[in-house]
């Protein structure tokens, strides 16, 4: 669908100069971003004509503002609206001012002319197009062990505990039940939670091939238009597990998590009291239990799914909490950073934020947005001016192993582990 009428971002124009050194046409490039194909041919014109310093031109009225003919009265009064009704667009403040007896004979400005107003006096929100993490594309199902889901399922109250959410892990090709953690009076799990019940799972089951997530808060930046890989995320590159976050909603993706959480909560909550979370963990491992020796699944031919997929009982690729500092590989994190690409608006006082930590670039670069990327030889951020003259190299923080581990809890008491394996870290096979 074409946005007309709206302002291209720096982020769009940058994009739009990558096509176009691509060989894309106009059309192409304005089905690709959803833009009136007279927007592409204007920018693809700025670039050839000023290169990348044309993306960052600015439009509009010149210096006199953009209400320059309004009175100061007028323009007083939709700023004093909109601090008072921030949801109020051009058009309801234009019907507004109208009614205000103040300002009657006044010469009242269009809804274009404000909403170019507000924009001038930085009373908008910045739009900021979309950008995905970078992750591996959906593959066909071959192998156990070759991705699992995990998801929390809503809360739900549990007799003796009160509102519980519970975490459930399977593997998606021999529907076996990897793991599940109850989570007490949450309604959204932590980081720390999902990473706890991974440790568990890769003390059982070896690491994955992929763990396949939704955007949920605990490991996906979901309040930005172009995110930063979590520290949950990067853990699991660090280990070699690659992530890839759905793009559908369910049931369209994840079914069959979605699934297996009815299955888990018939087996182990219904009608059941527990006098502790313990007890209710322990509960669910039974059930686990059951569910894979025992229980005969229509999804792998009406067998258990250890009984269809014998191979499934580990992974080949061992795990141990003792030997994770020595299996994660920083240079696997450092190569996947160099994938991405990541826009940031400077705050008045010269400061950014990304990933969660605060970076100082001068109080010269201002409202200006930057591109910023990460090079993996110097492990800096690469900092681009918004007119792109000029480059900024900045050291990366937080970005060690201590960090990605985060706090190392103790796993849980009542877990039924299979017995240590004699591998080494460099082993990859059974």
């Amino acid at each position: 669908m074409s946005h007309k009428g709206r302002v291209t971002t720096l982020e769009e124009r940058v994009t739009i100069a990558e096509q176009v050194e691509a060989g894309k046409s106009s059309r192409e490039i304005a089905e690709k971003l959803g833009r009136p194909i007279s927007t592409i041919r204007k920018w693809r014109q700025r670039y050839r004509q000023k290169g990348r310093a044309g993306l960052s031109t600015v439009m509009g009225r010149p210096a006199g503002g953009t209400l320059a003919t309004v009175s100061e009265k007028m323009k007083e009064a939709i700023l004093e609206l909109r601090h008072q009704h921030p949801g109020w667009g051009p058009q309801t403040l234009r019907l507004e001012v109208a009614k205000d007896p103040r300002l009657g004979g006044l010469k009242i400005p269009s809804r274009a002319r404000i909403a170019a107003y507000l924009k001038e006096q930085q009373k908008v929100r910045r739009y900021e197009r979309h950008q995905d993490l970078p992750q591996p594309k959906a593959q066909p199902l071959q192998r156990p062990h070759q991705e699992w889901e995990m998801d929390a399922q809503g809360v739900v109250t549990v007799d003796g505990l009160g509102q519980v959410s519970v975490i459930n892990l399977l593997d998606a090709h021999s529907h076996v039940s990897v793991d599940s953690h109850a989570c007490l009076h949450v309604r959204h799990p932590s980081a720390e939670e999902y990473q706890r019940l991974l440790r568990r799972a890769f003390l059982h089951y070896g690491l994955p091939e992929q763990i396949s997530l939704d955007h949920d808060s605990a490991f996906y930046d979901n309040k930005s238009a172009s995110p930063f890989p979590s520290p949950f995320h990067l853990w699991l590159v660090a280990l070699g597990v690659k992530v890839r976050f759905i793009h559908k909603r369910p049931p369209q993706e994840h079914a069959r998590i979605e699934r297996h959480h009815q299955t888990v909560a018939s087996q182990a909550l219904e009608e059941q009291v527990f006098p502790d979370l313990a007890a209710l963990q322990c509960r669910l491992q039974a059930r686990i239990l059951f569910l894979n020796h025992e229980y005969p699944s229509r999804a792998v031919g009406g067998q258990p799914p250890l009984q269809a997929f014998p191979q499934a009982r580990h992974s080949g690729r061992p795990y141990s909490p003792q030997a994770e500092e020595q299996l994660l590989d920083m240079q696997r994190v450092y190569d996947y950073l160099q994938q991405g690409r990541w826009f940031r608006q400077v705050s008045s006082v010269g400061t950014f934020s990304l990933g969660g930590h605060v970076y100082y670039v001068t109080p010269r670069f201002a409202h200006q947005t930057l591109q910023i990327t990460f090079d993996s030889p110097t492990r800096q951020l690469v900092c681009l001016s918004q007119n792109g003259t000029e480059v900024l190299r900045l050291d990366i923080q937080g970005l060690t192993k201590a960090a990605l581990m985060g706090d190392g809890s103790p796993l849980p008491e009542c877990i039924p582990y299979q017995l240590p394996l004699p591998f080494t870290c460099s082993d990859t096979t059974l």
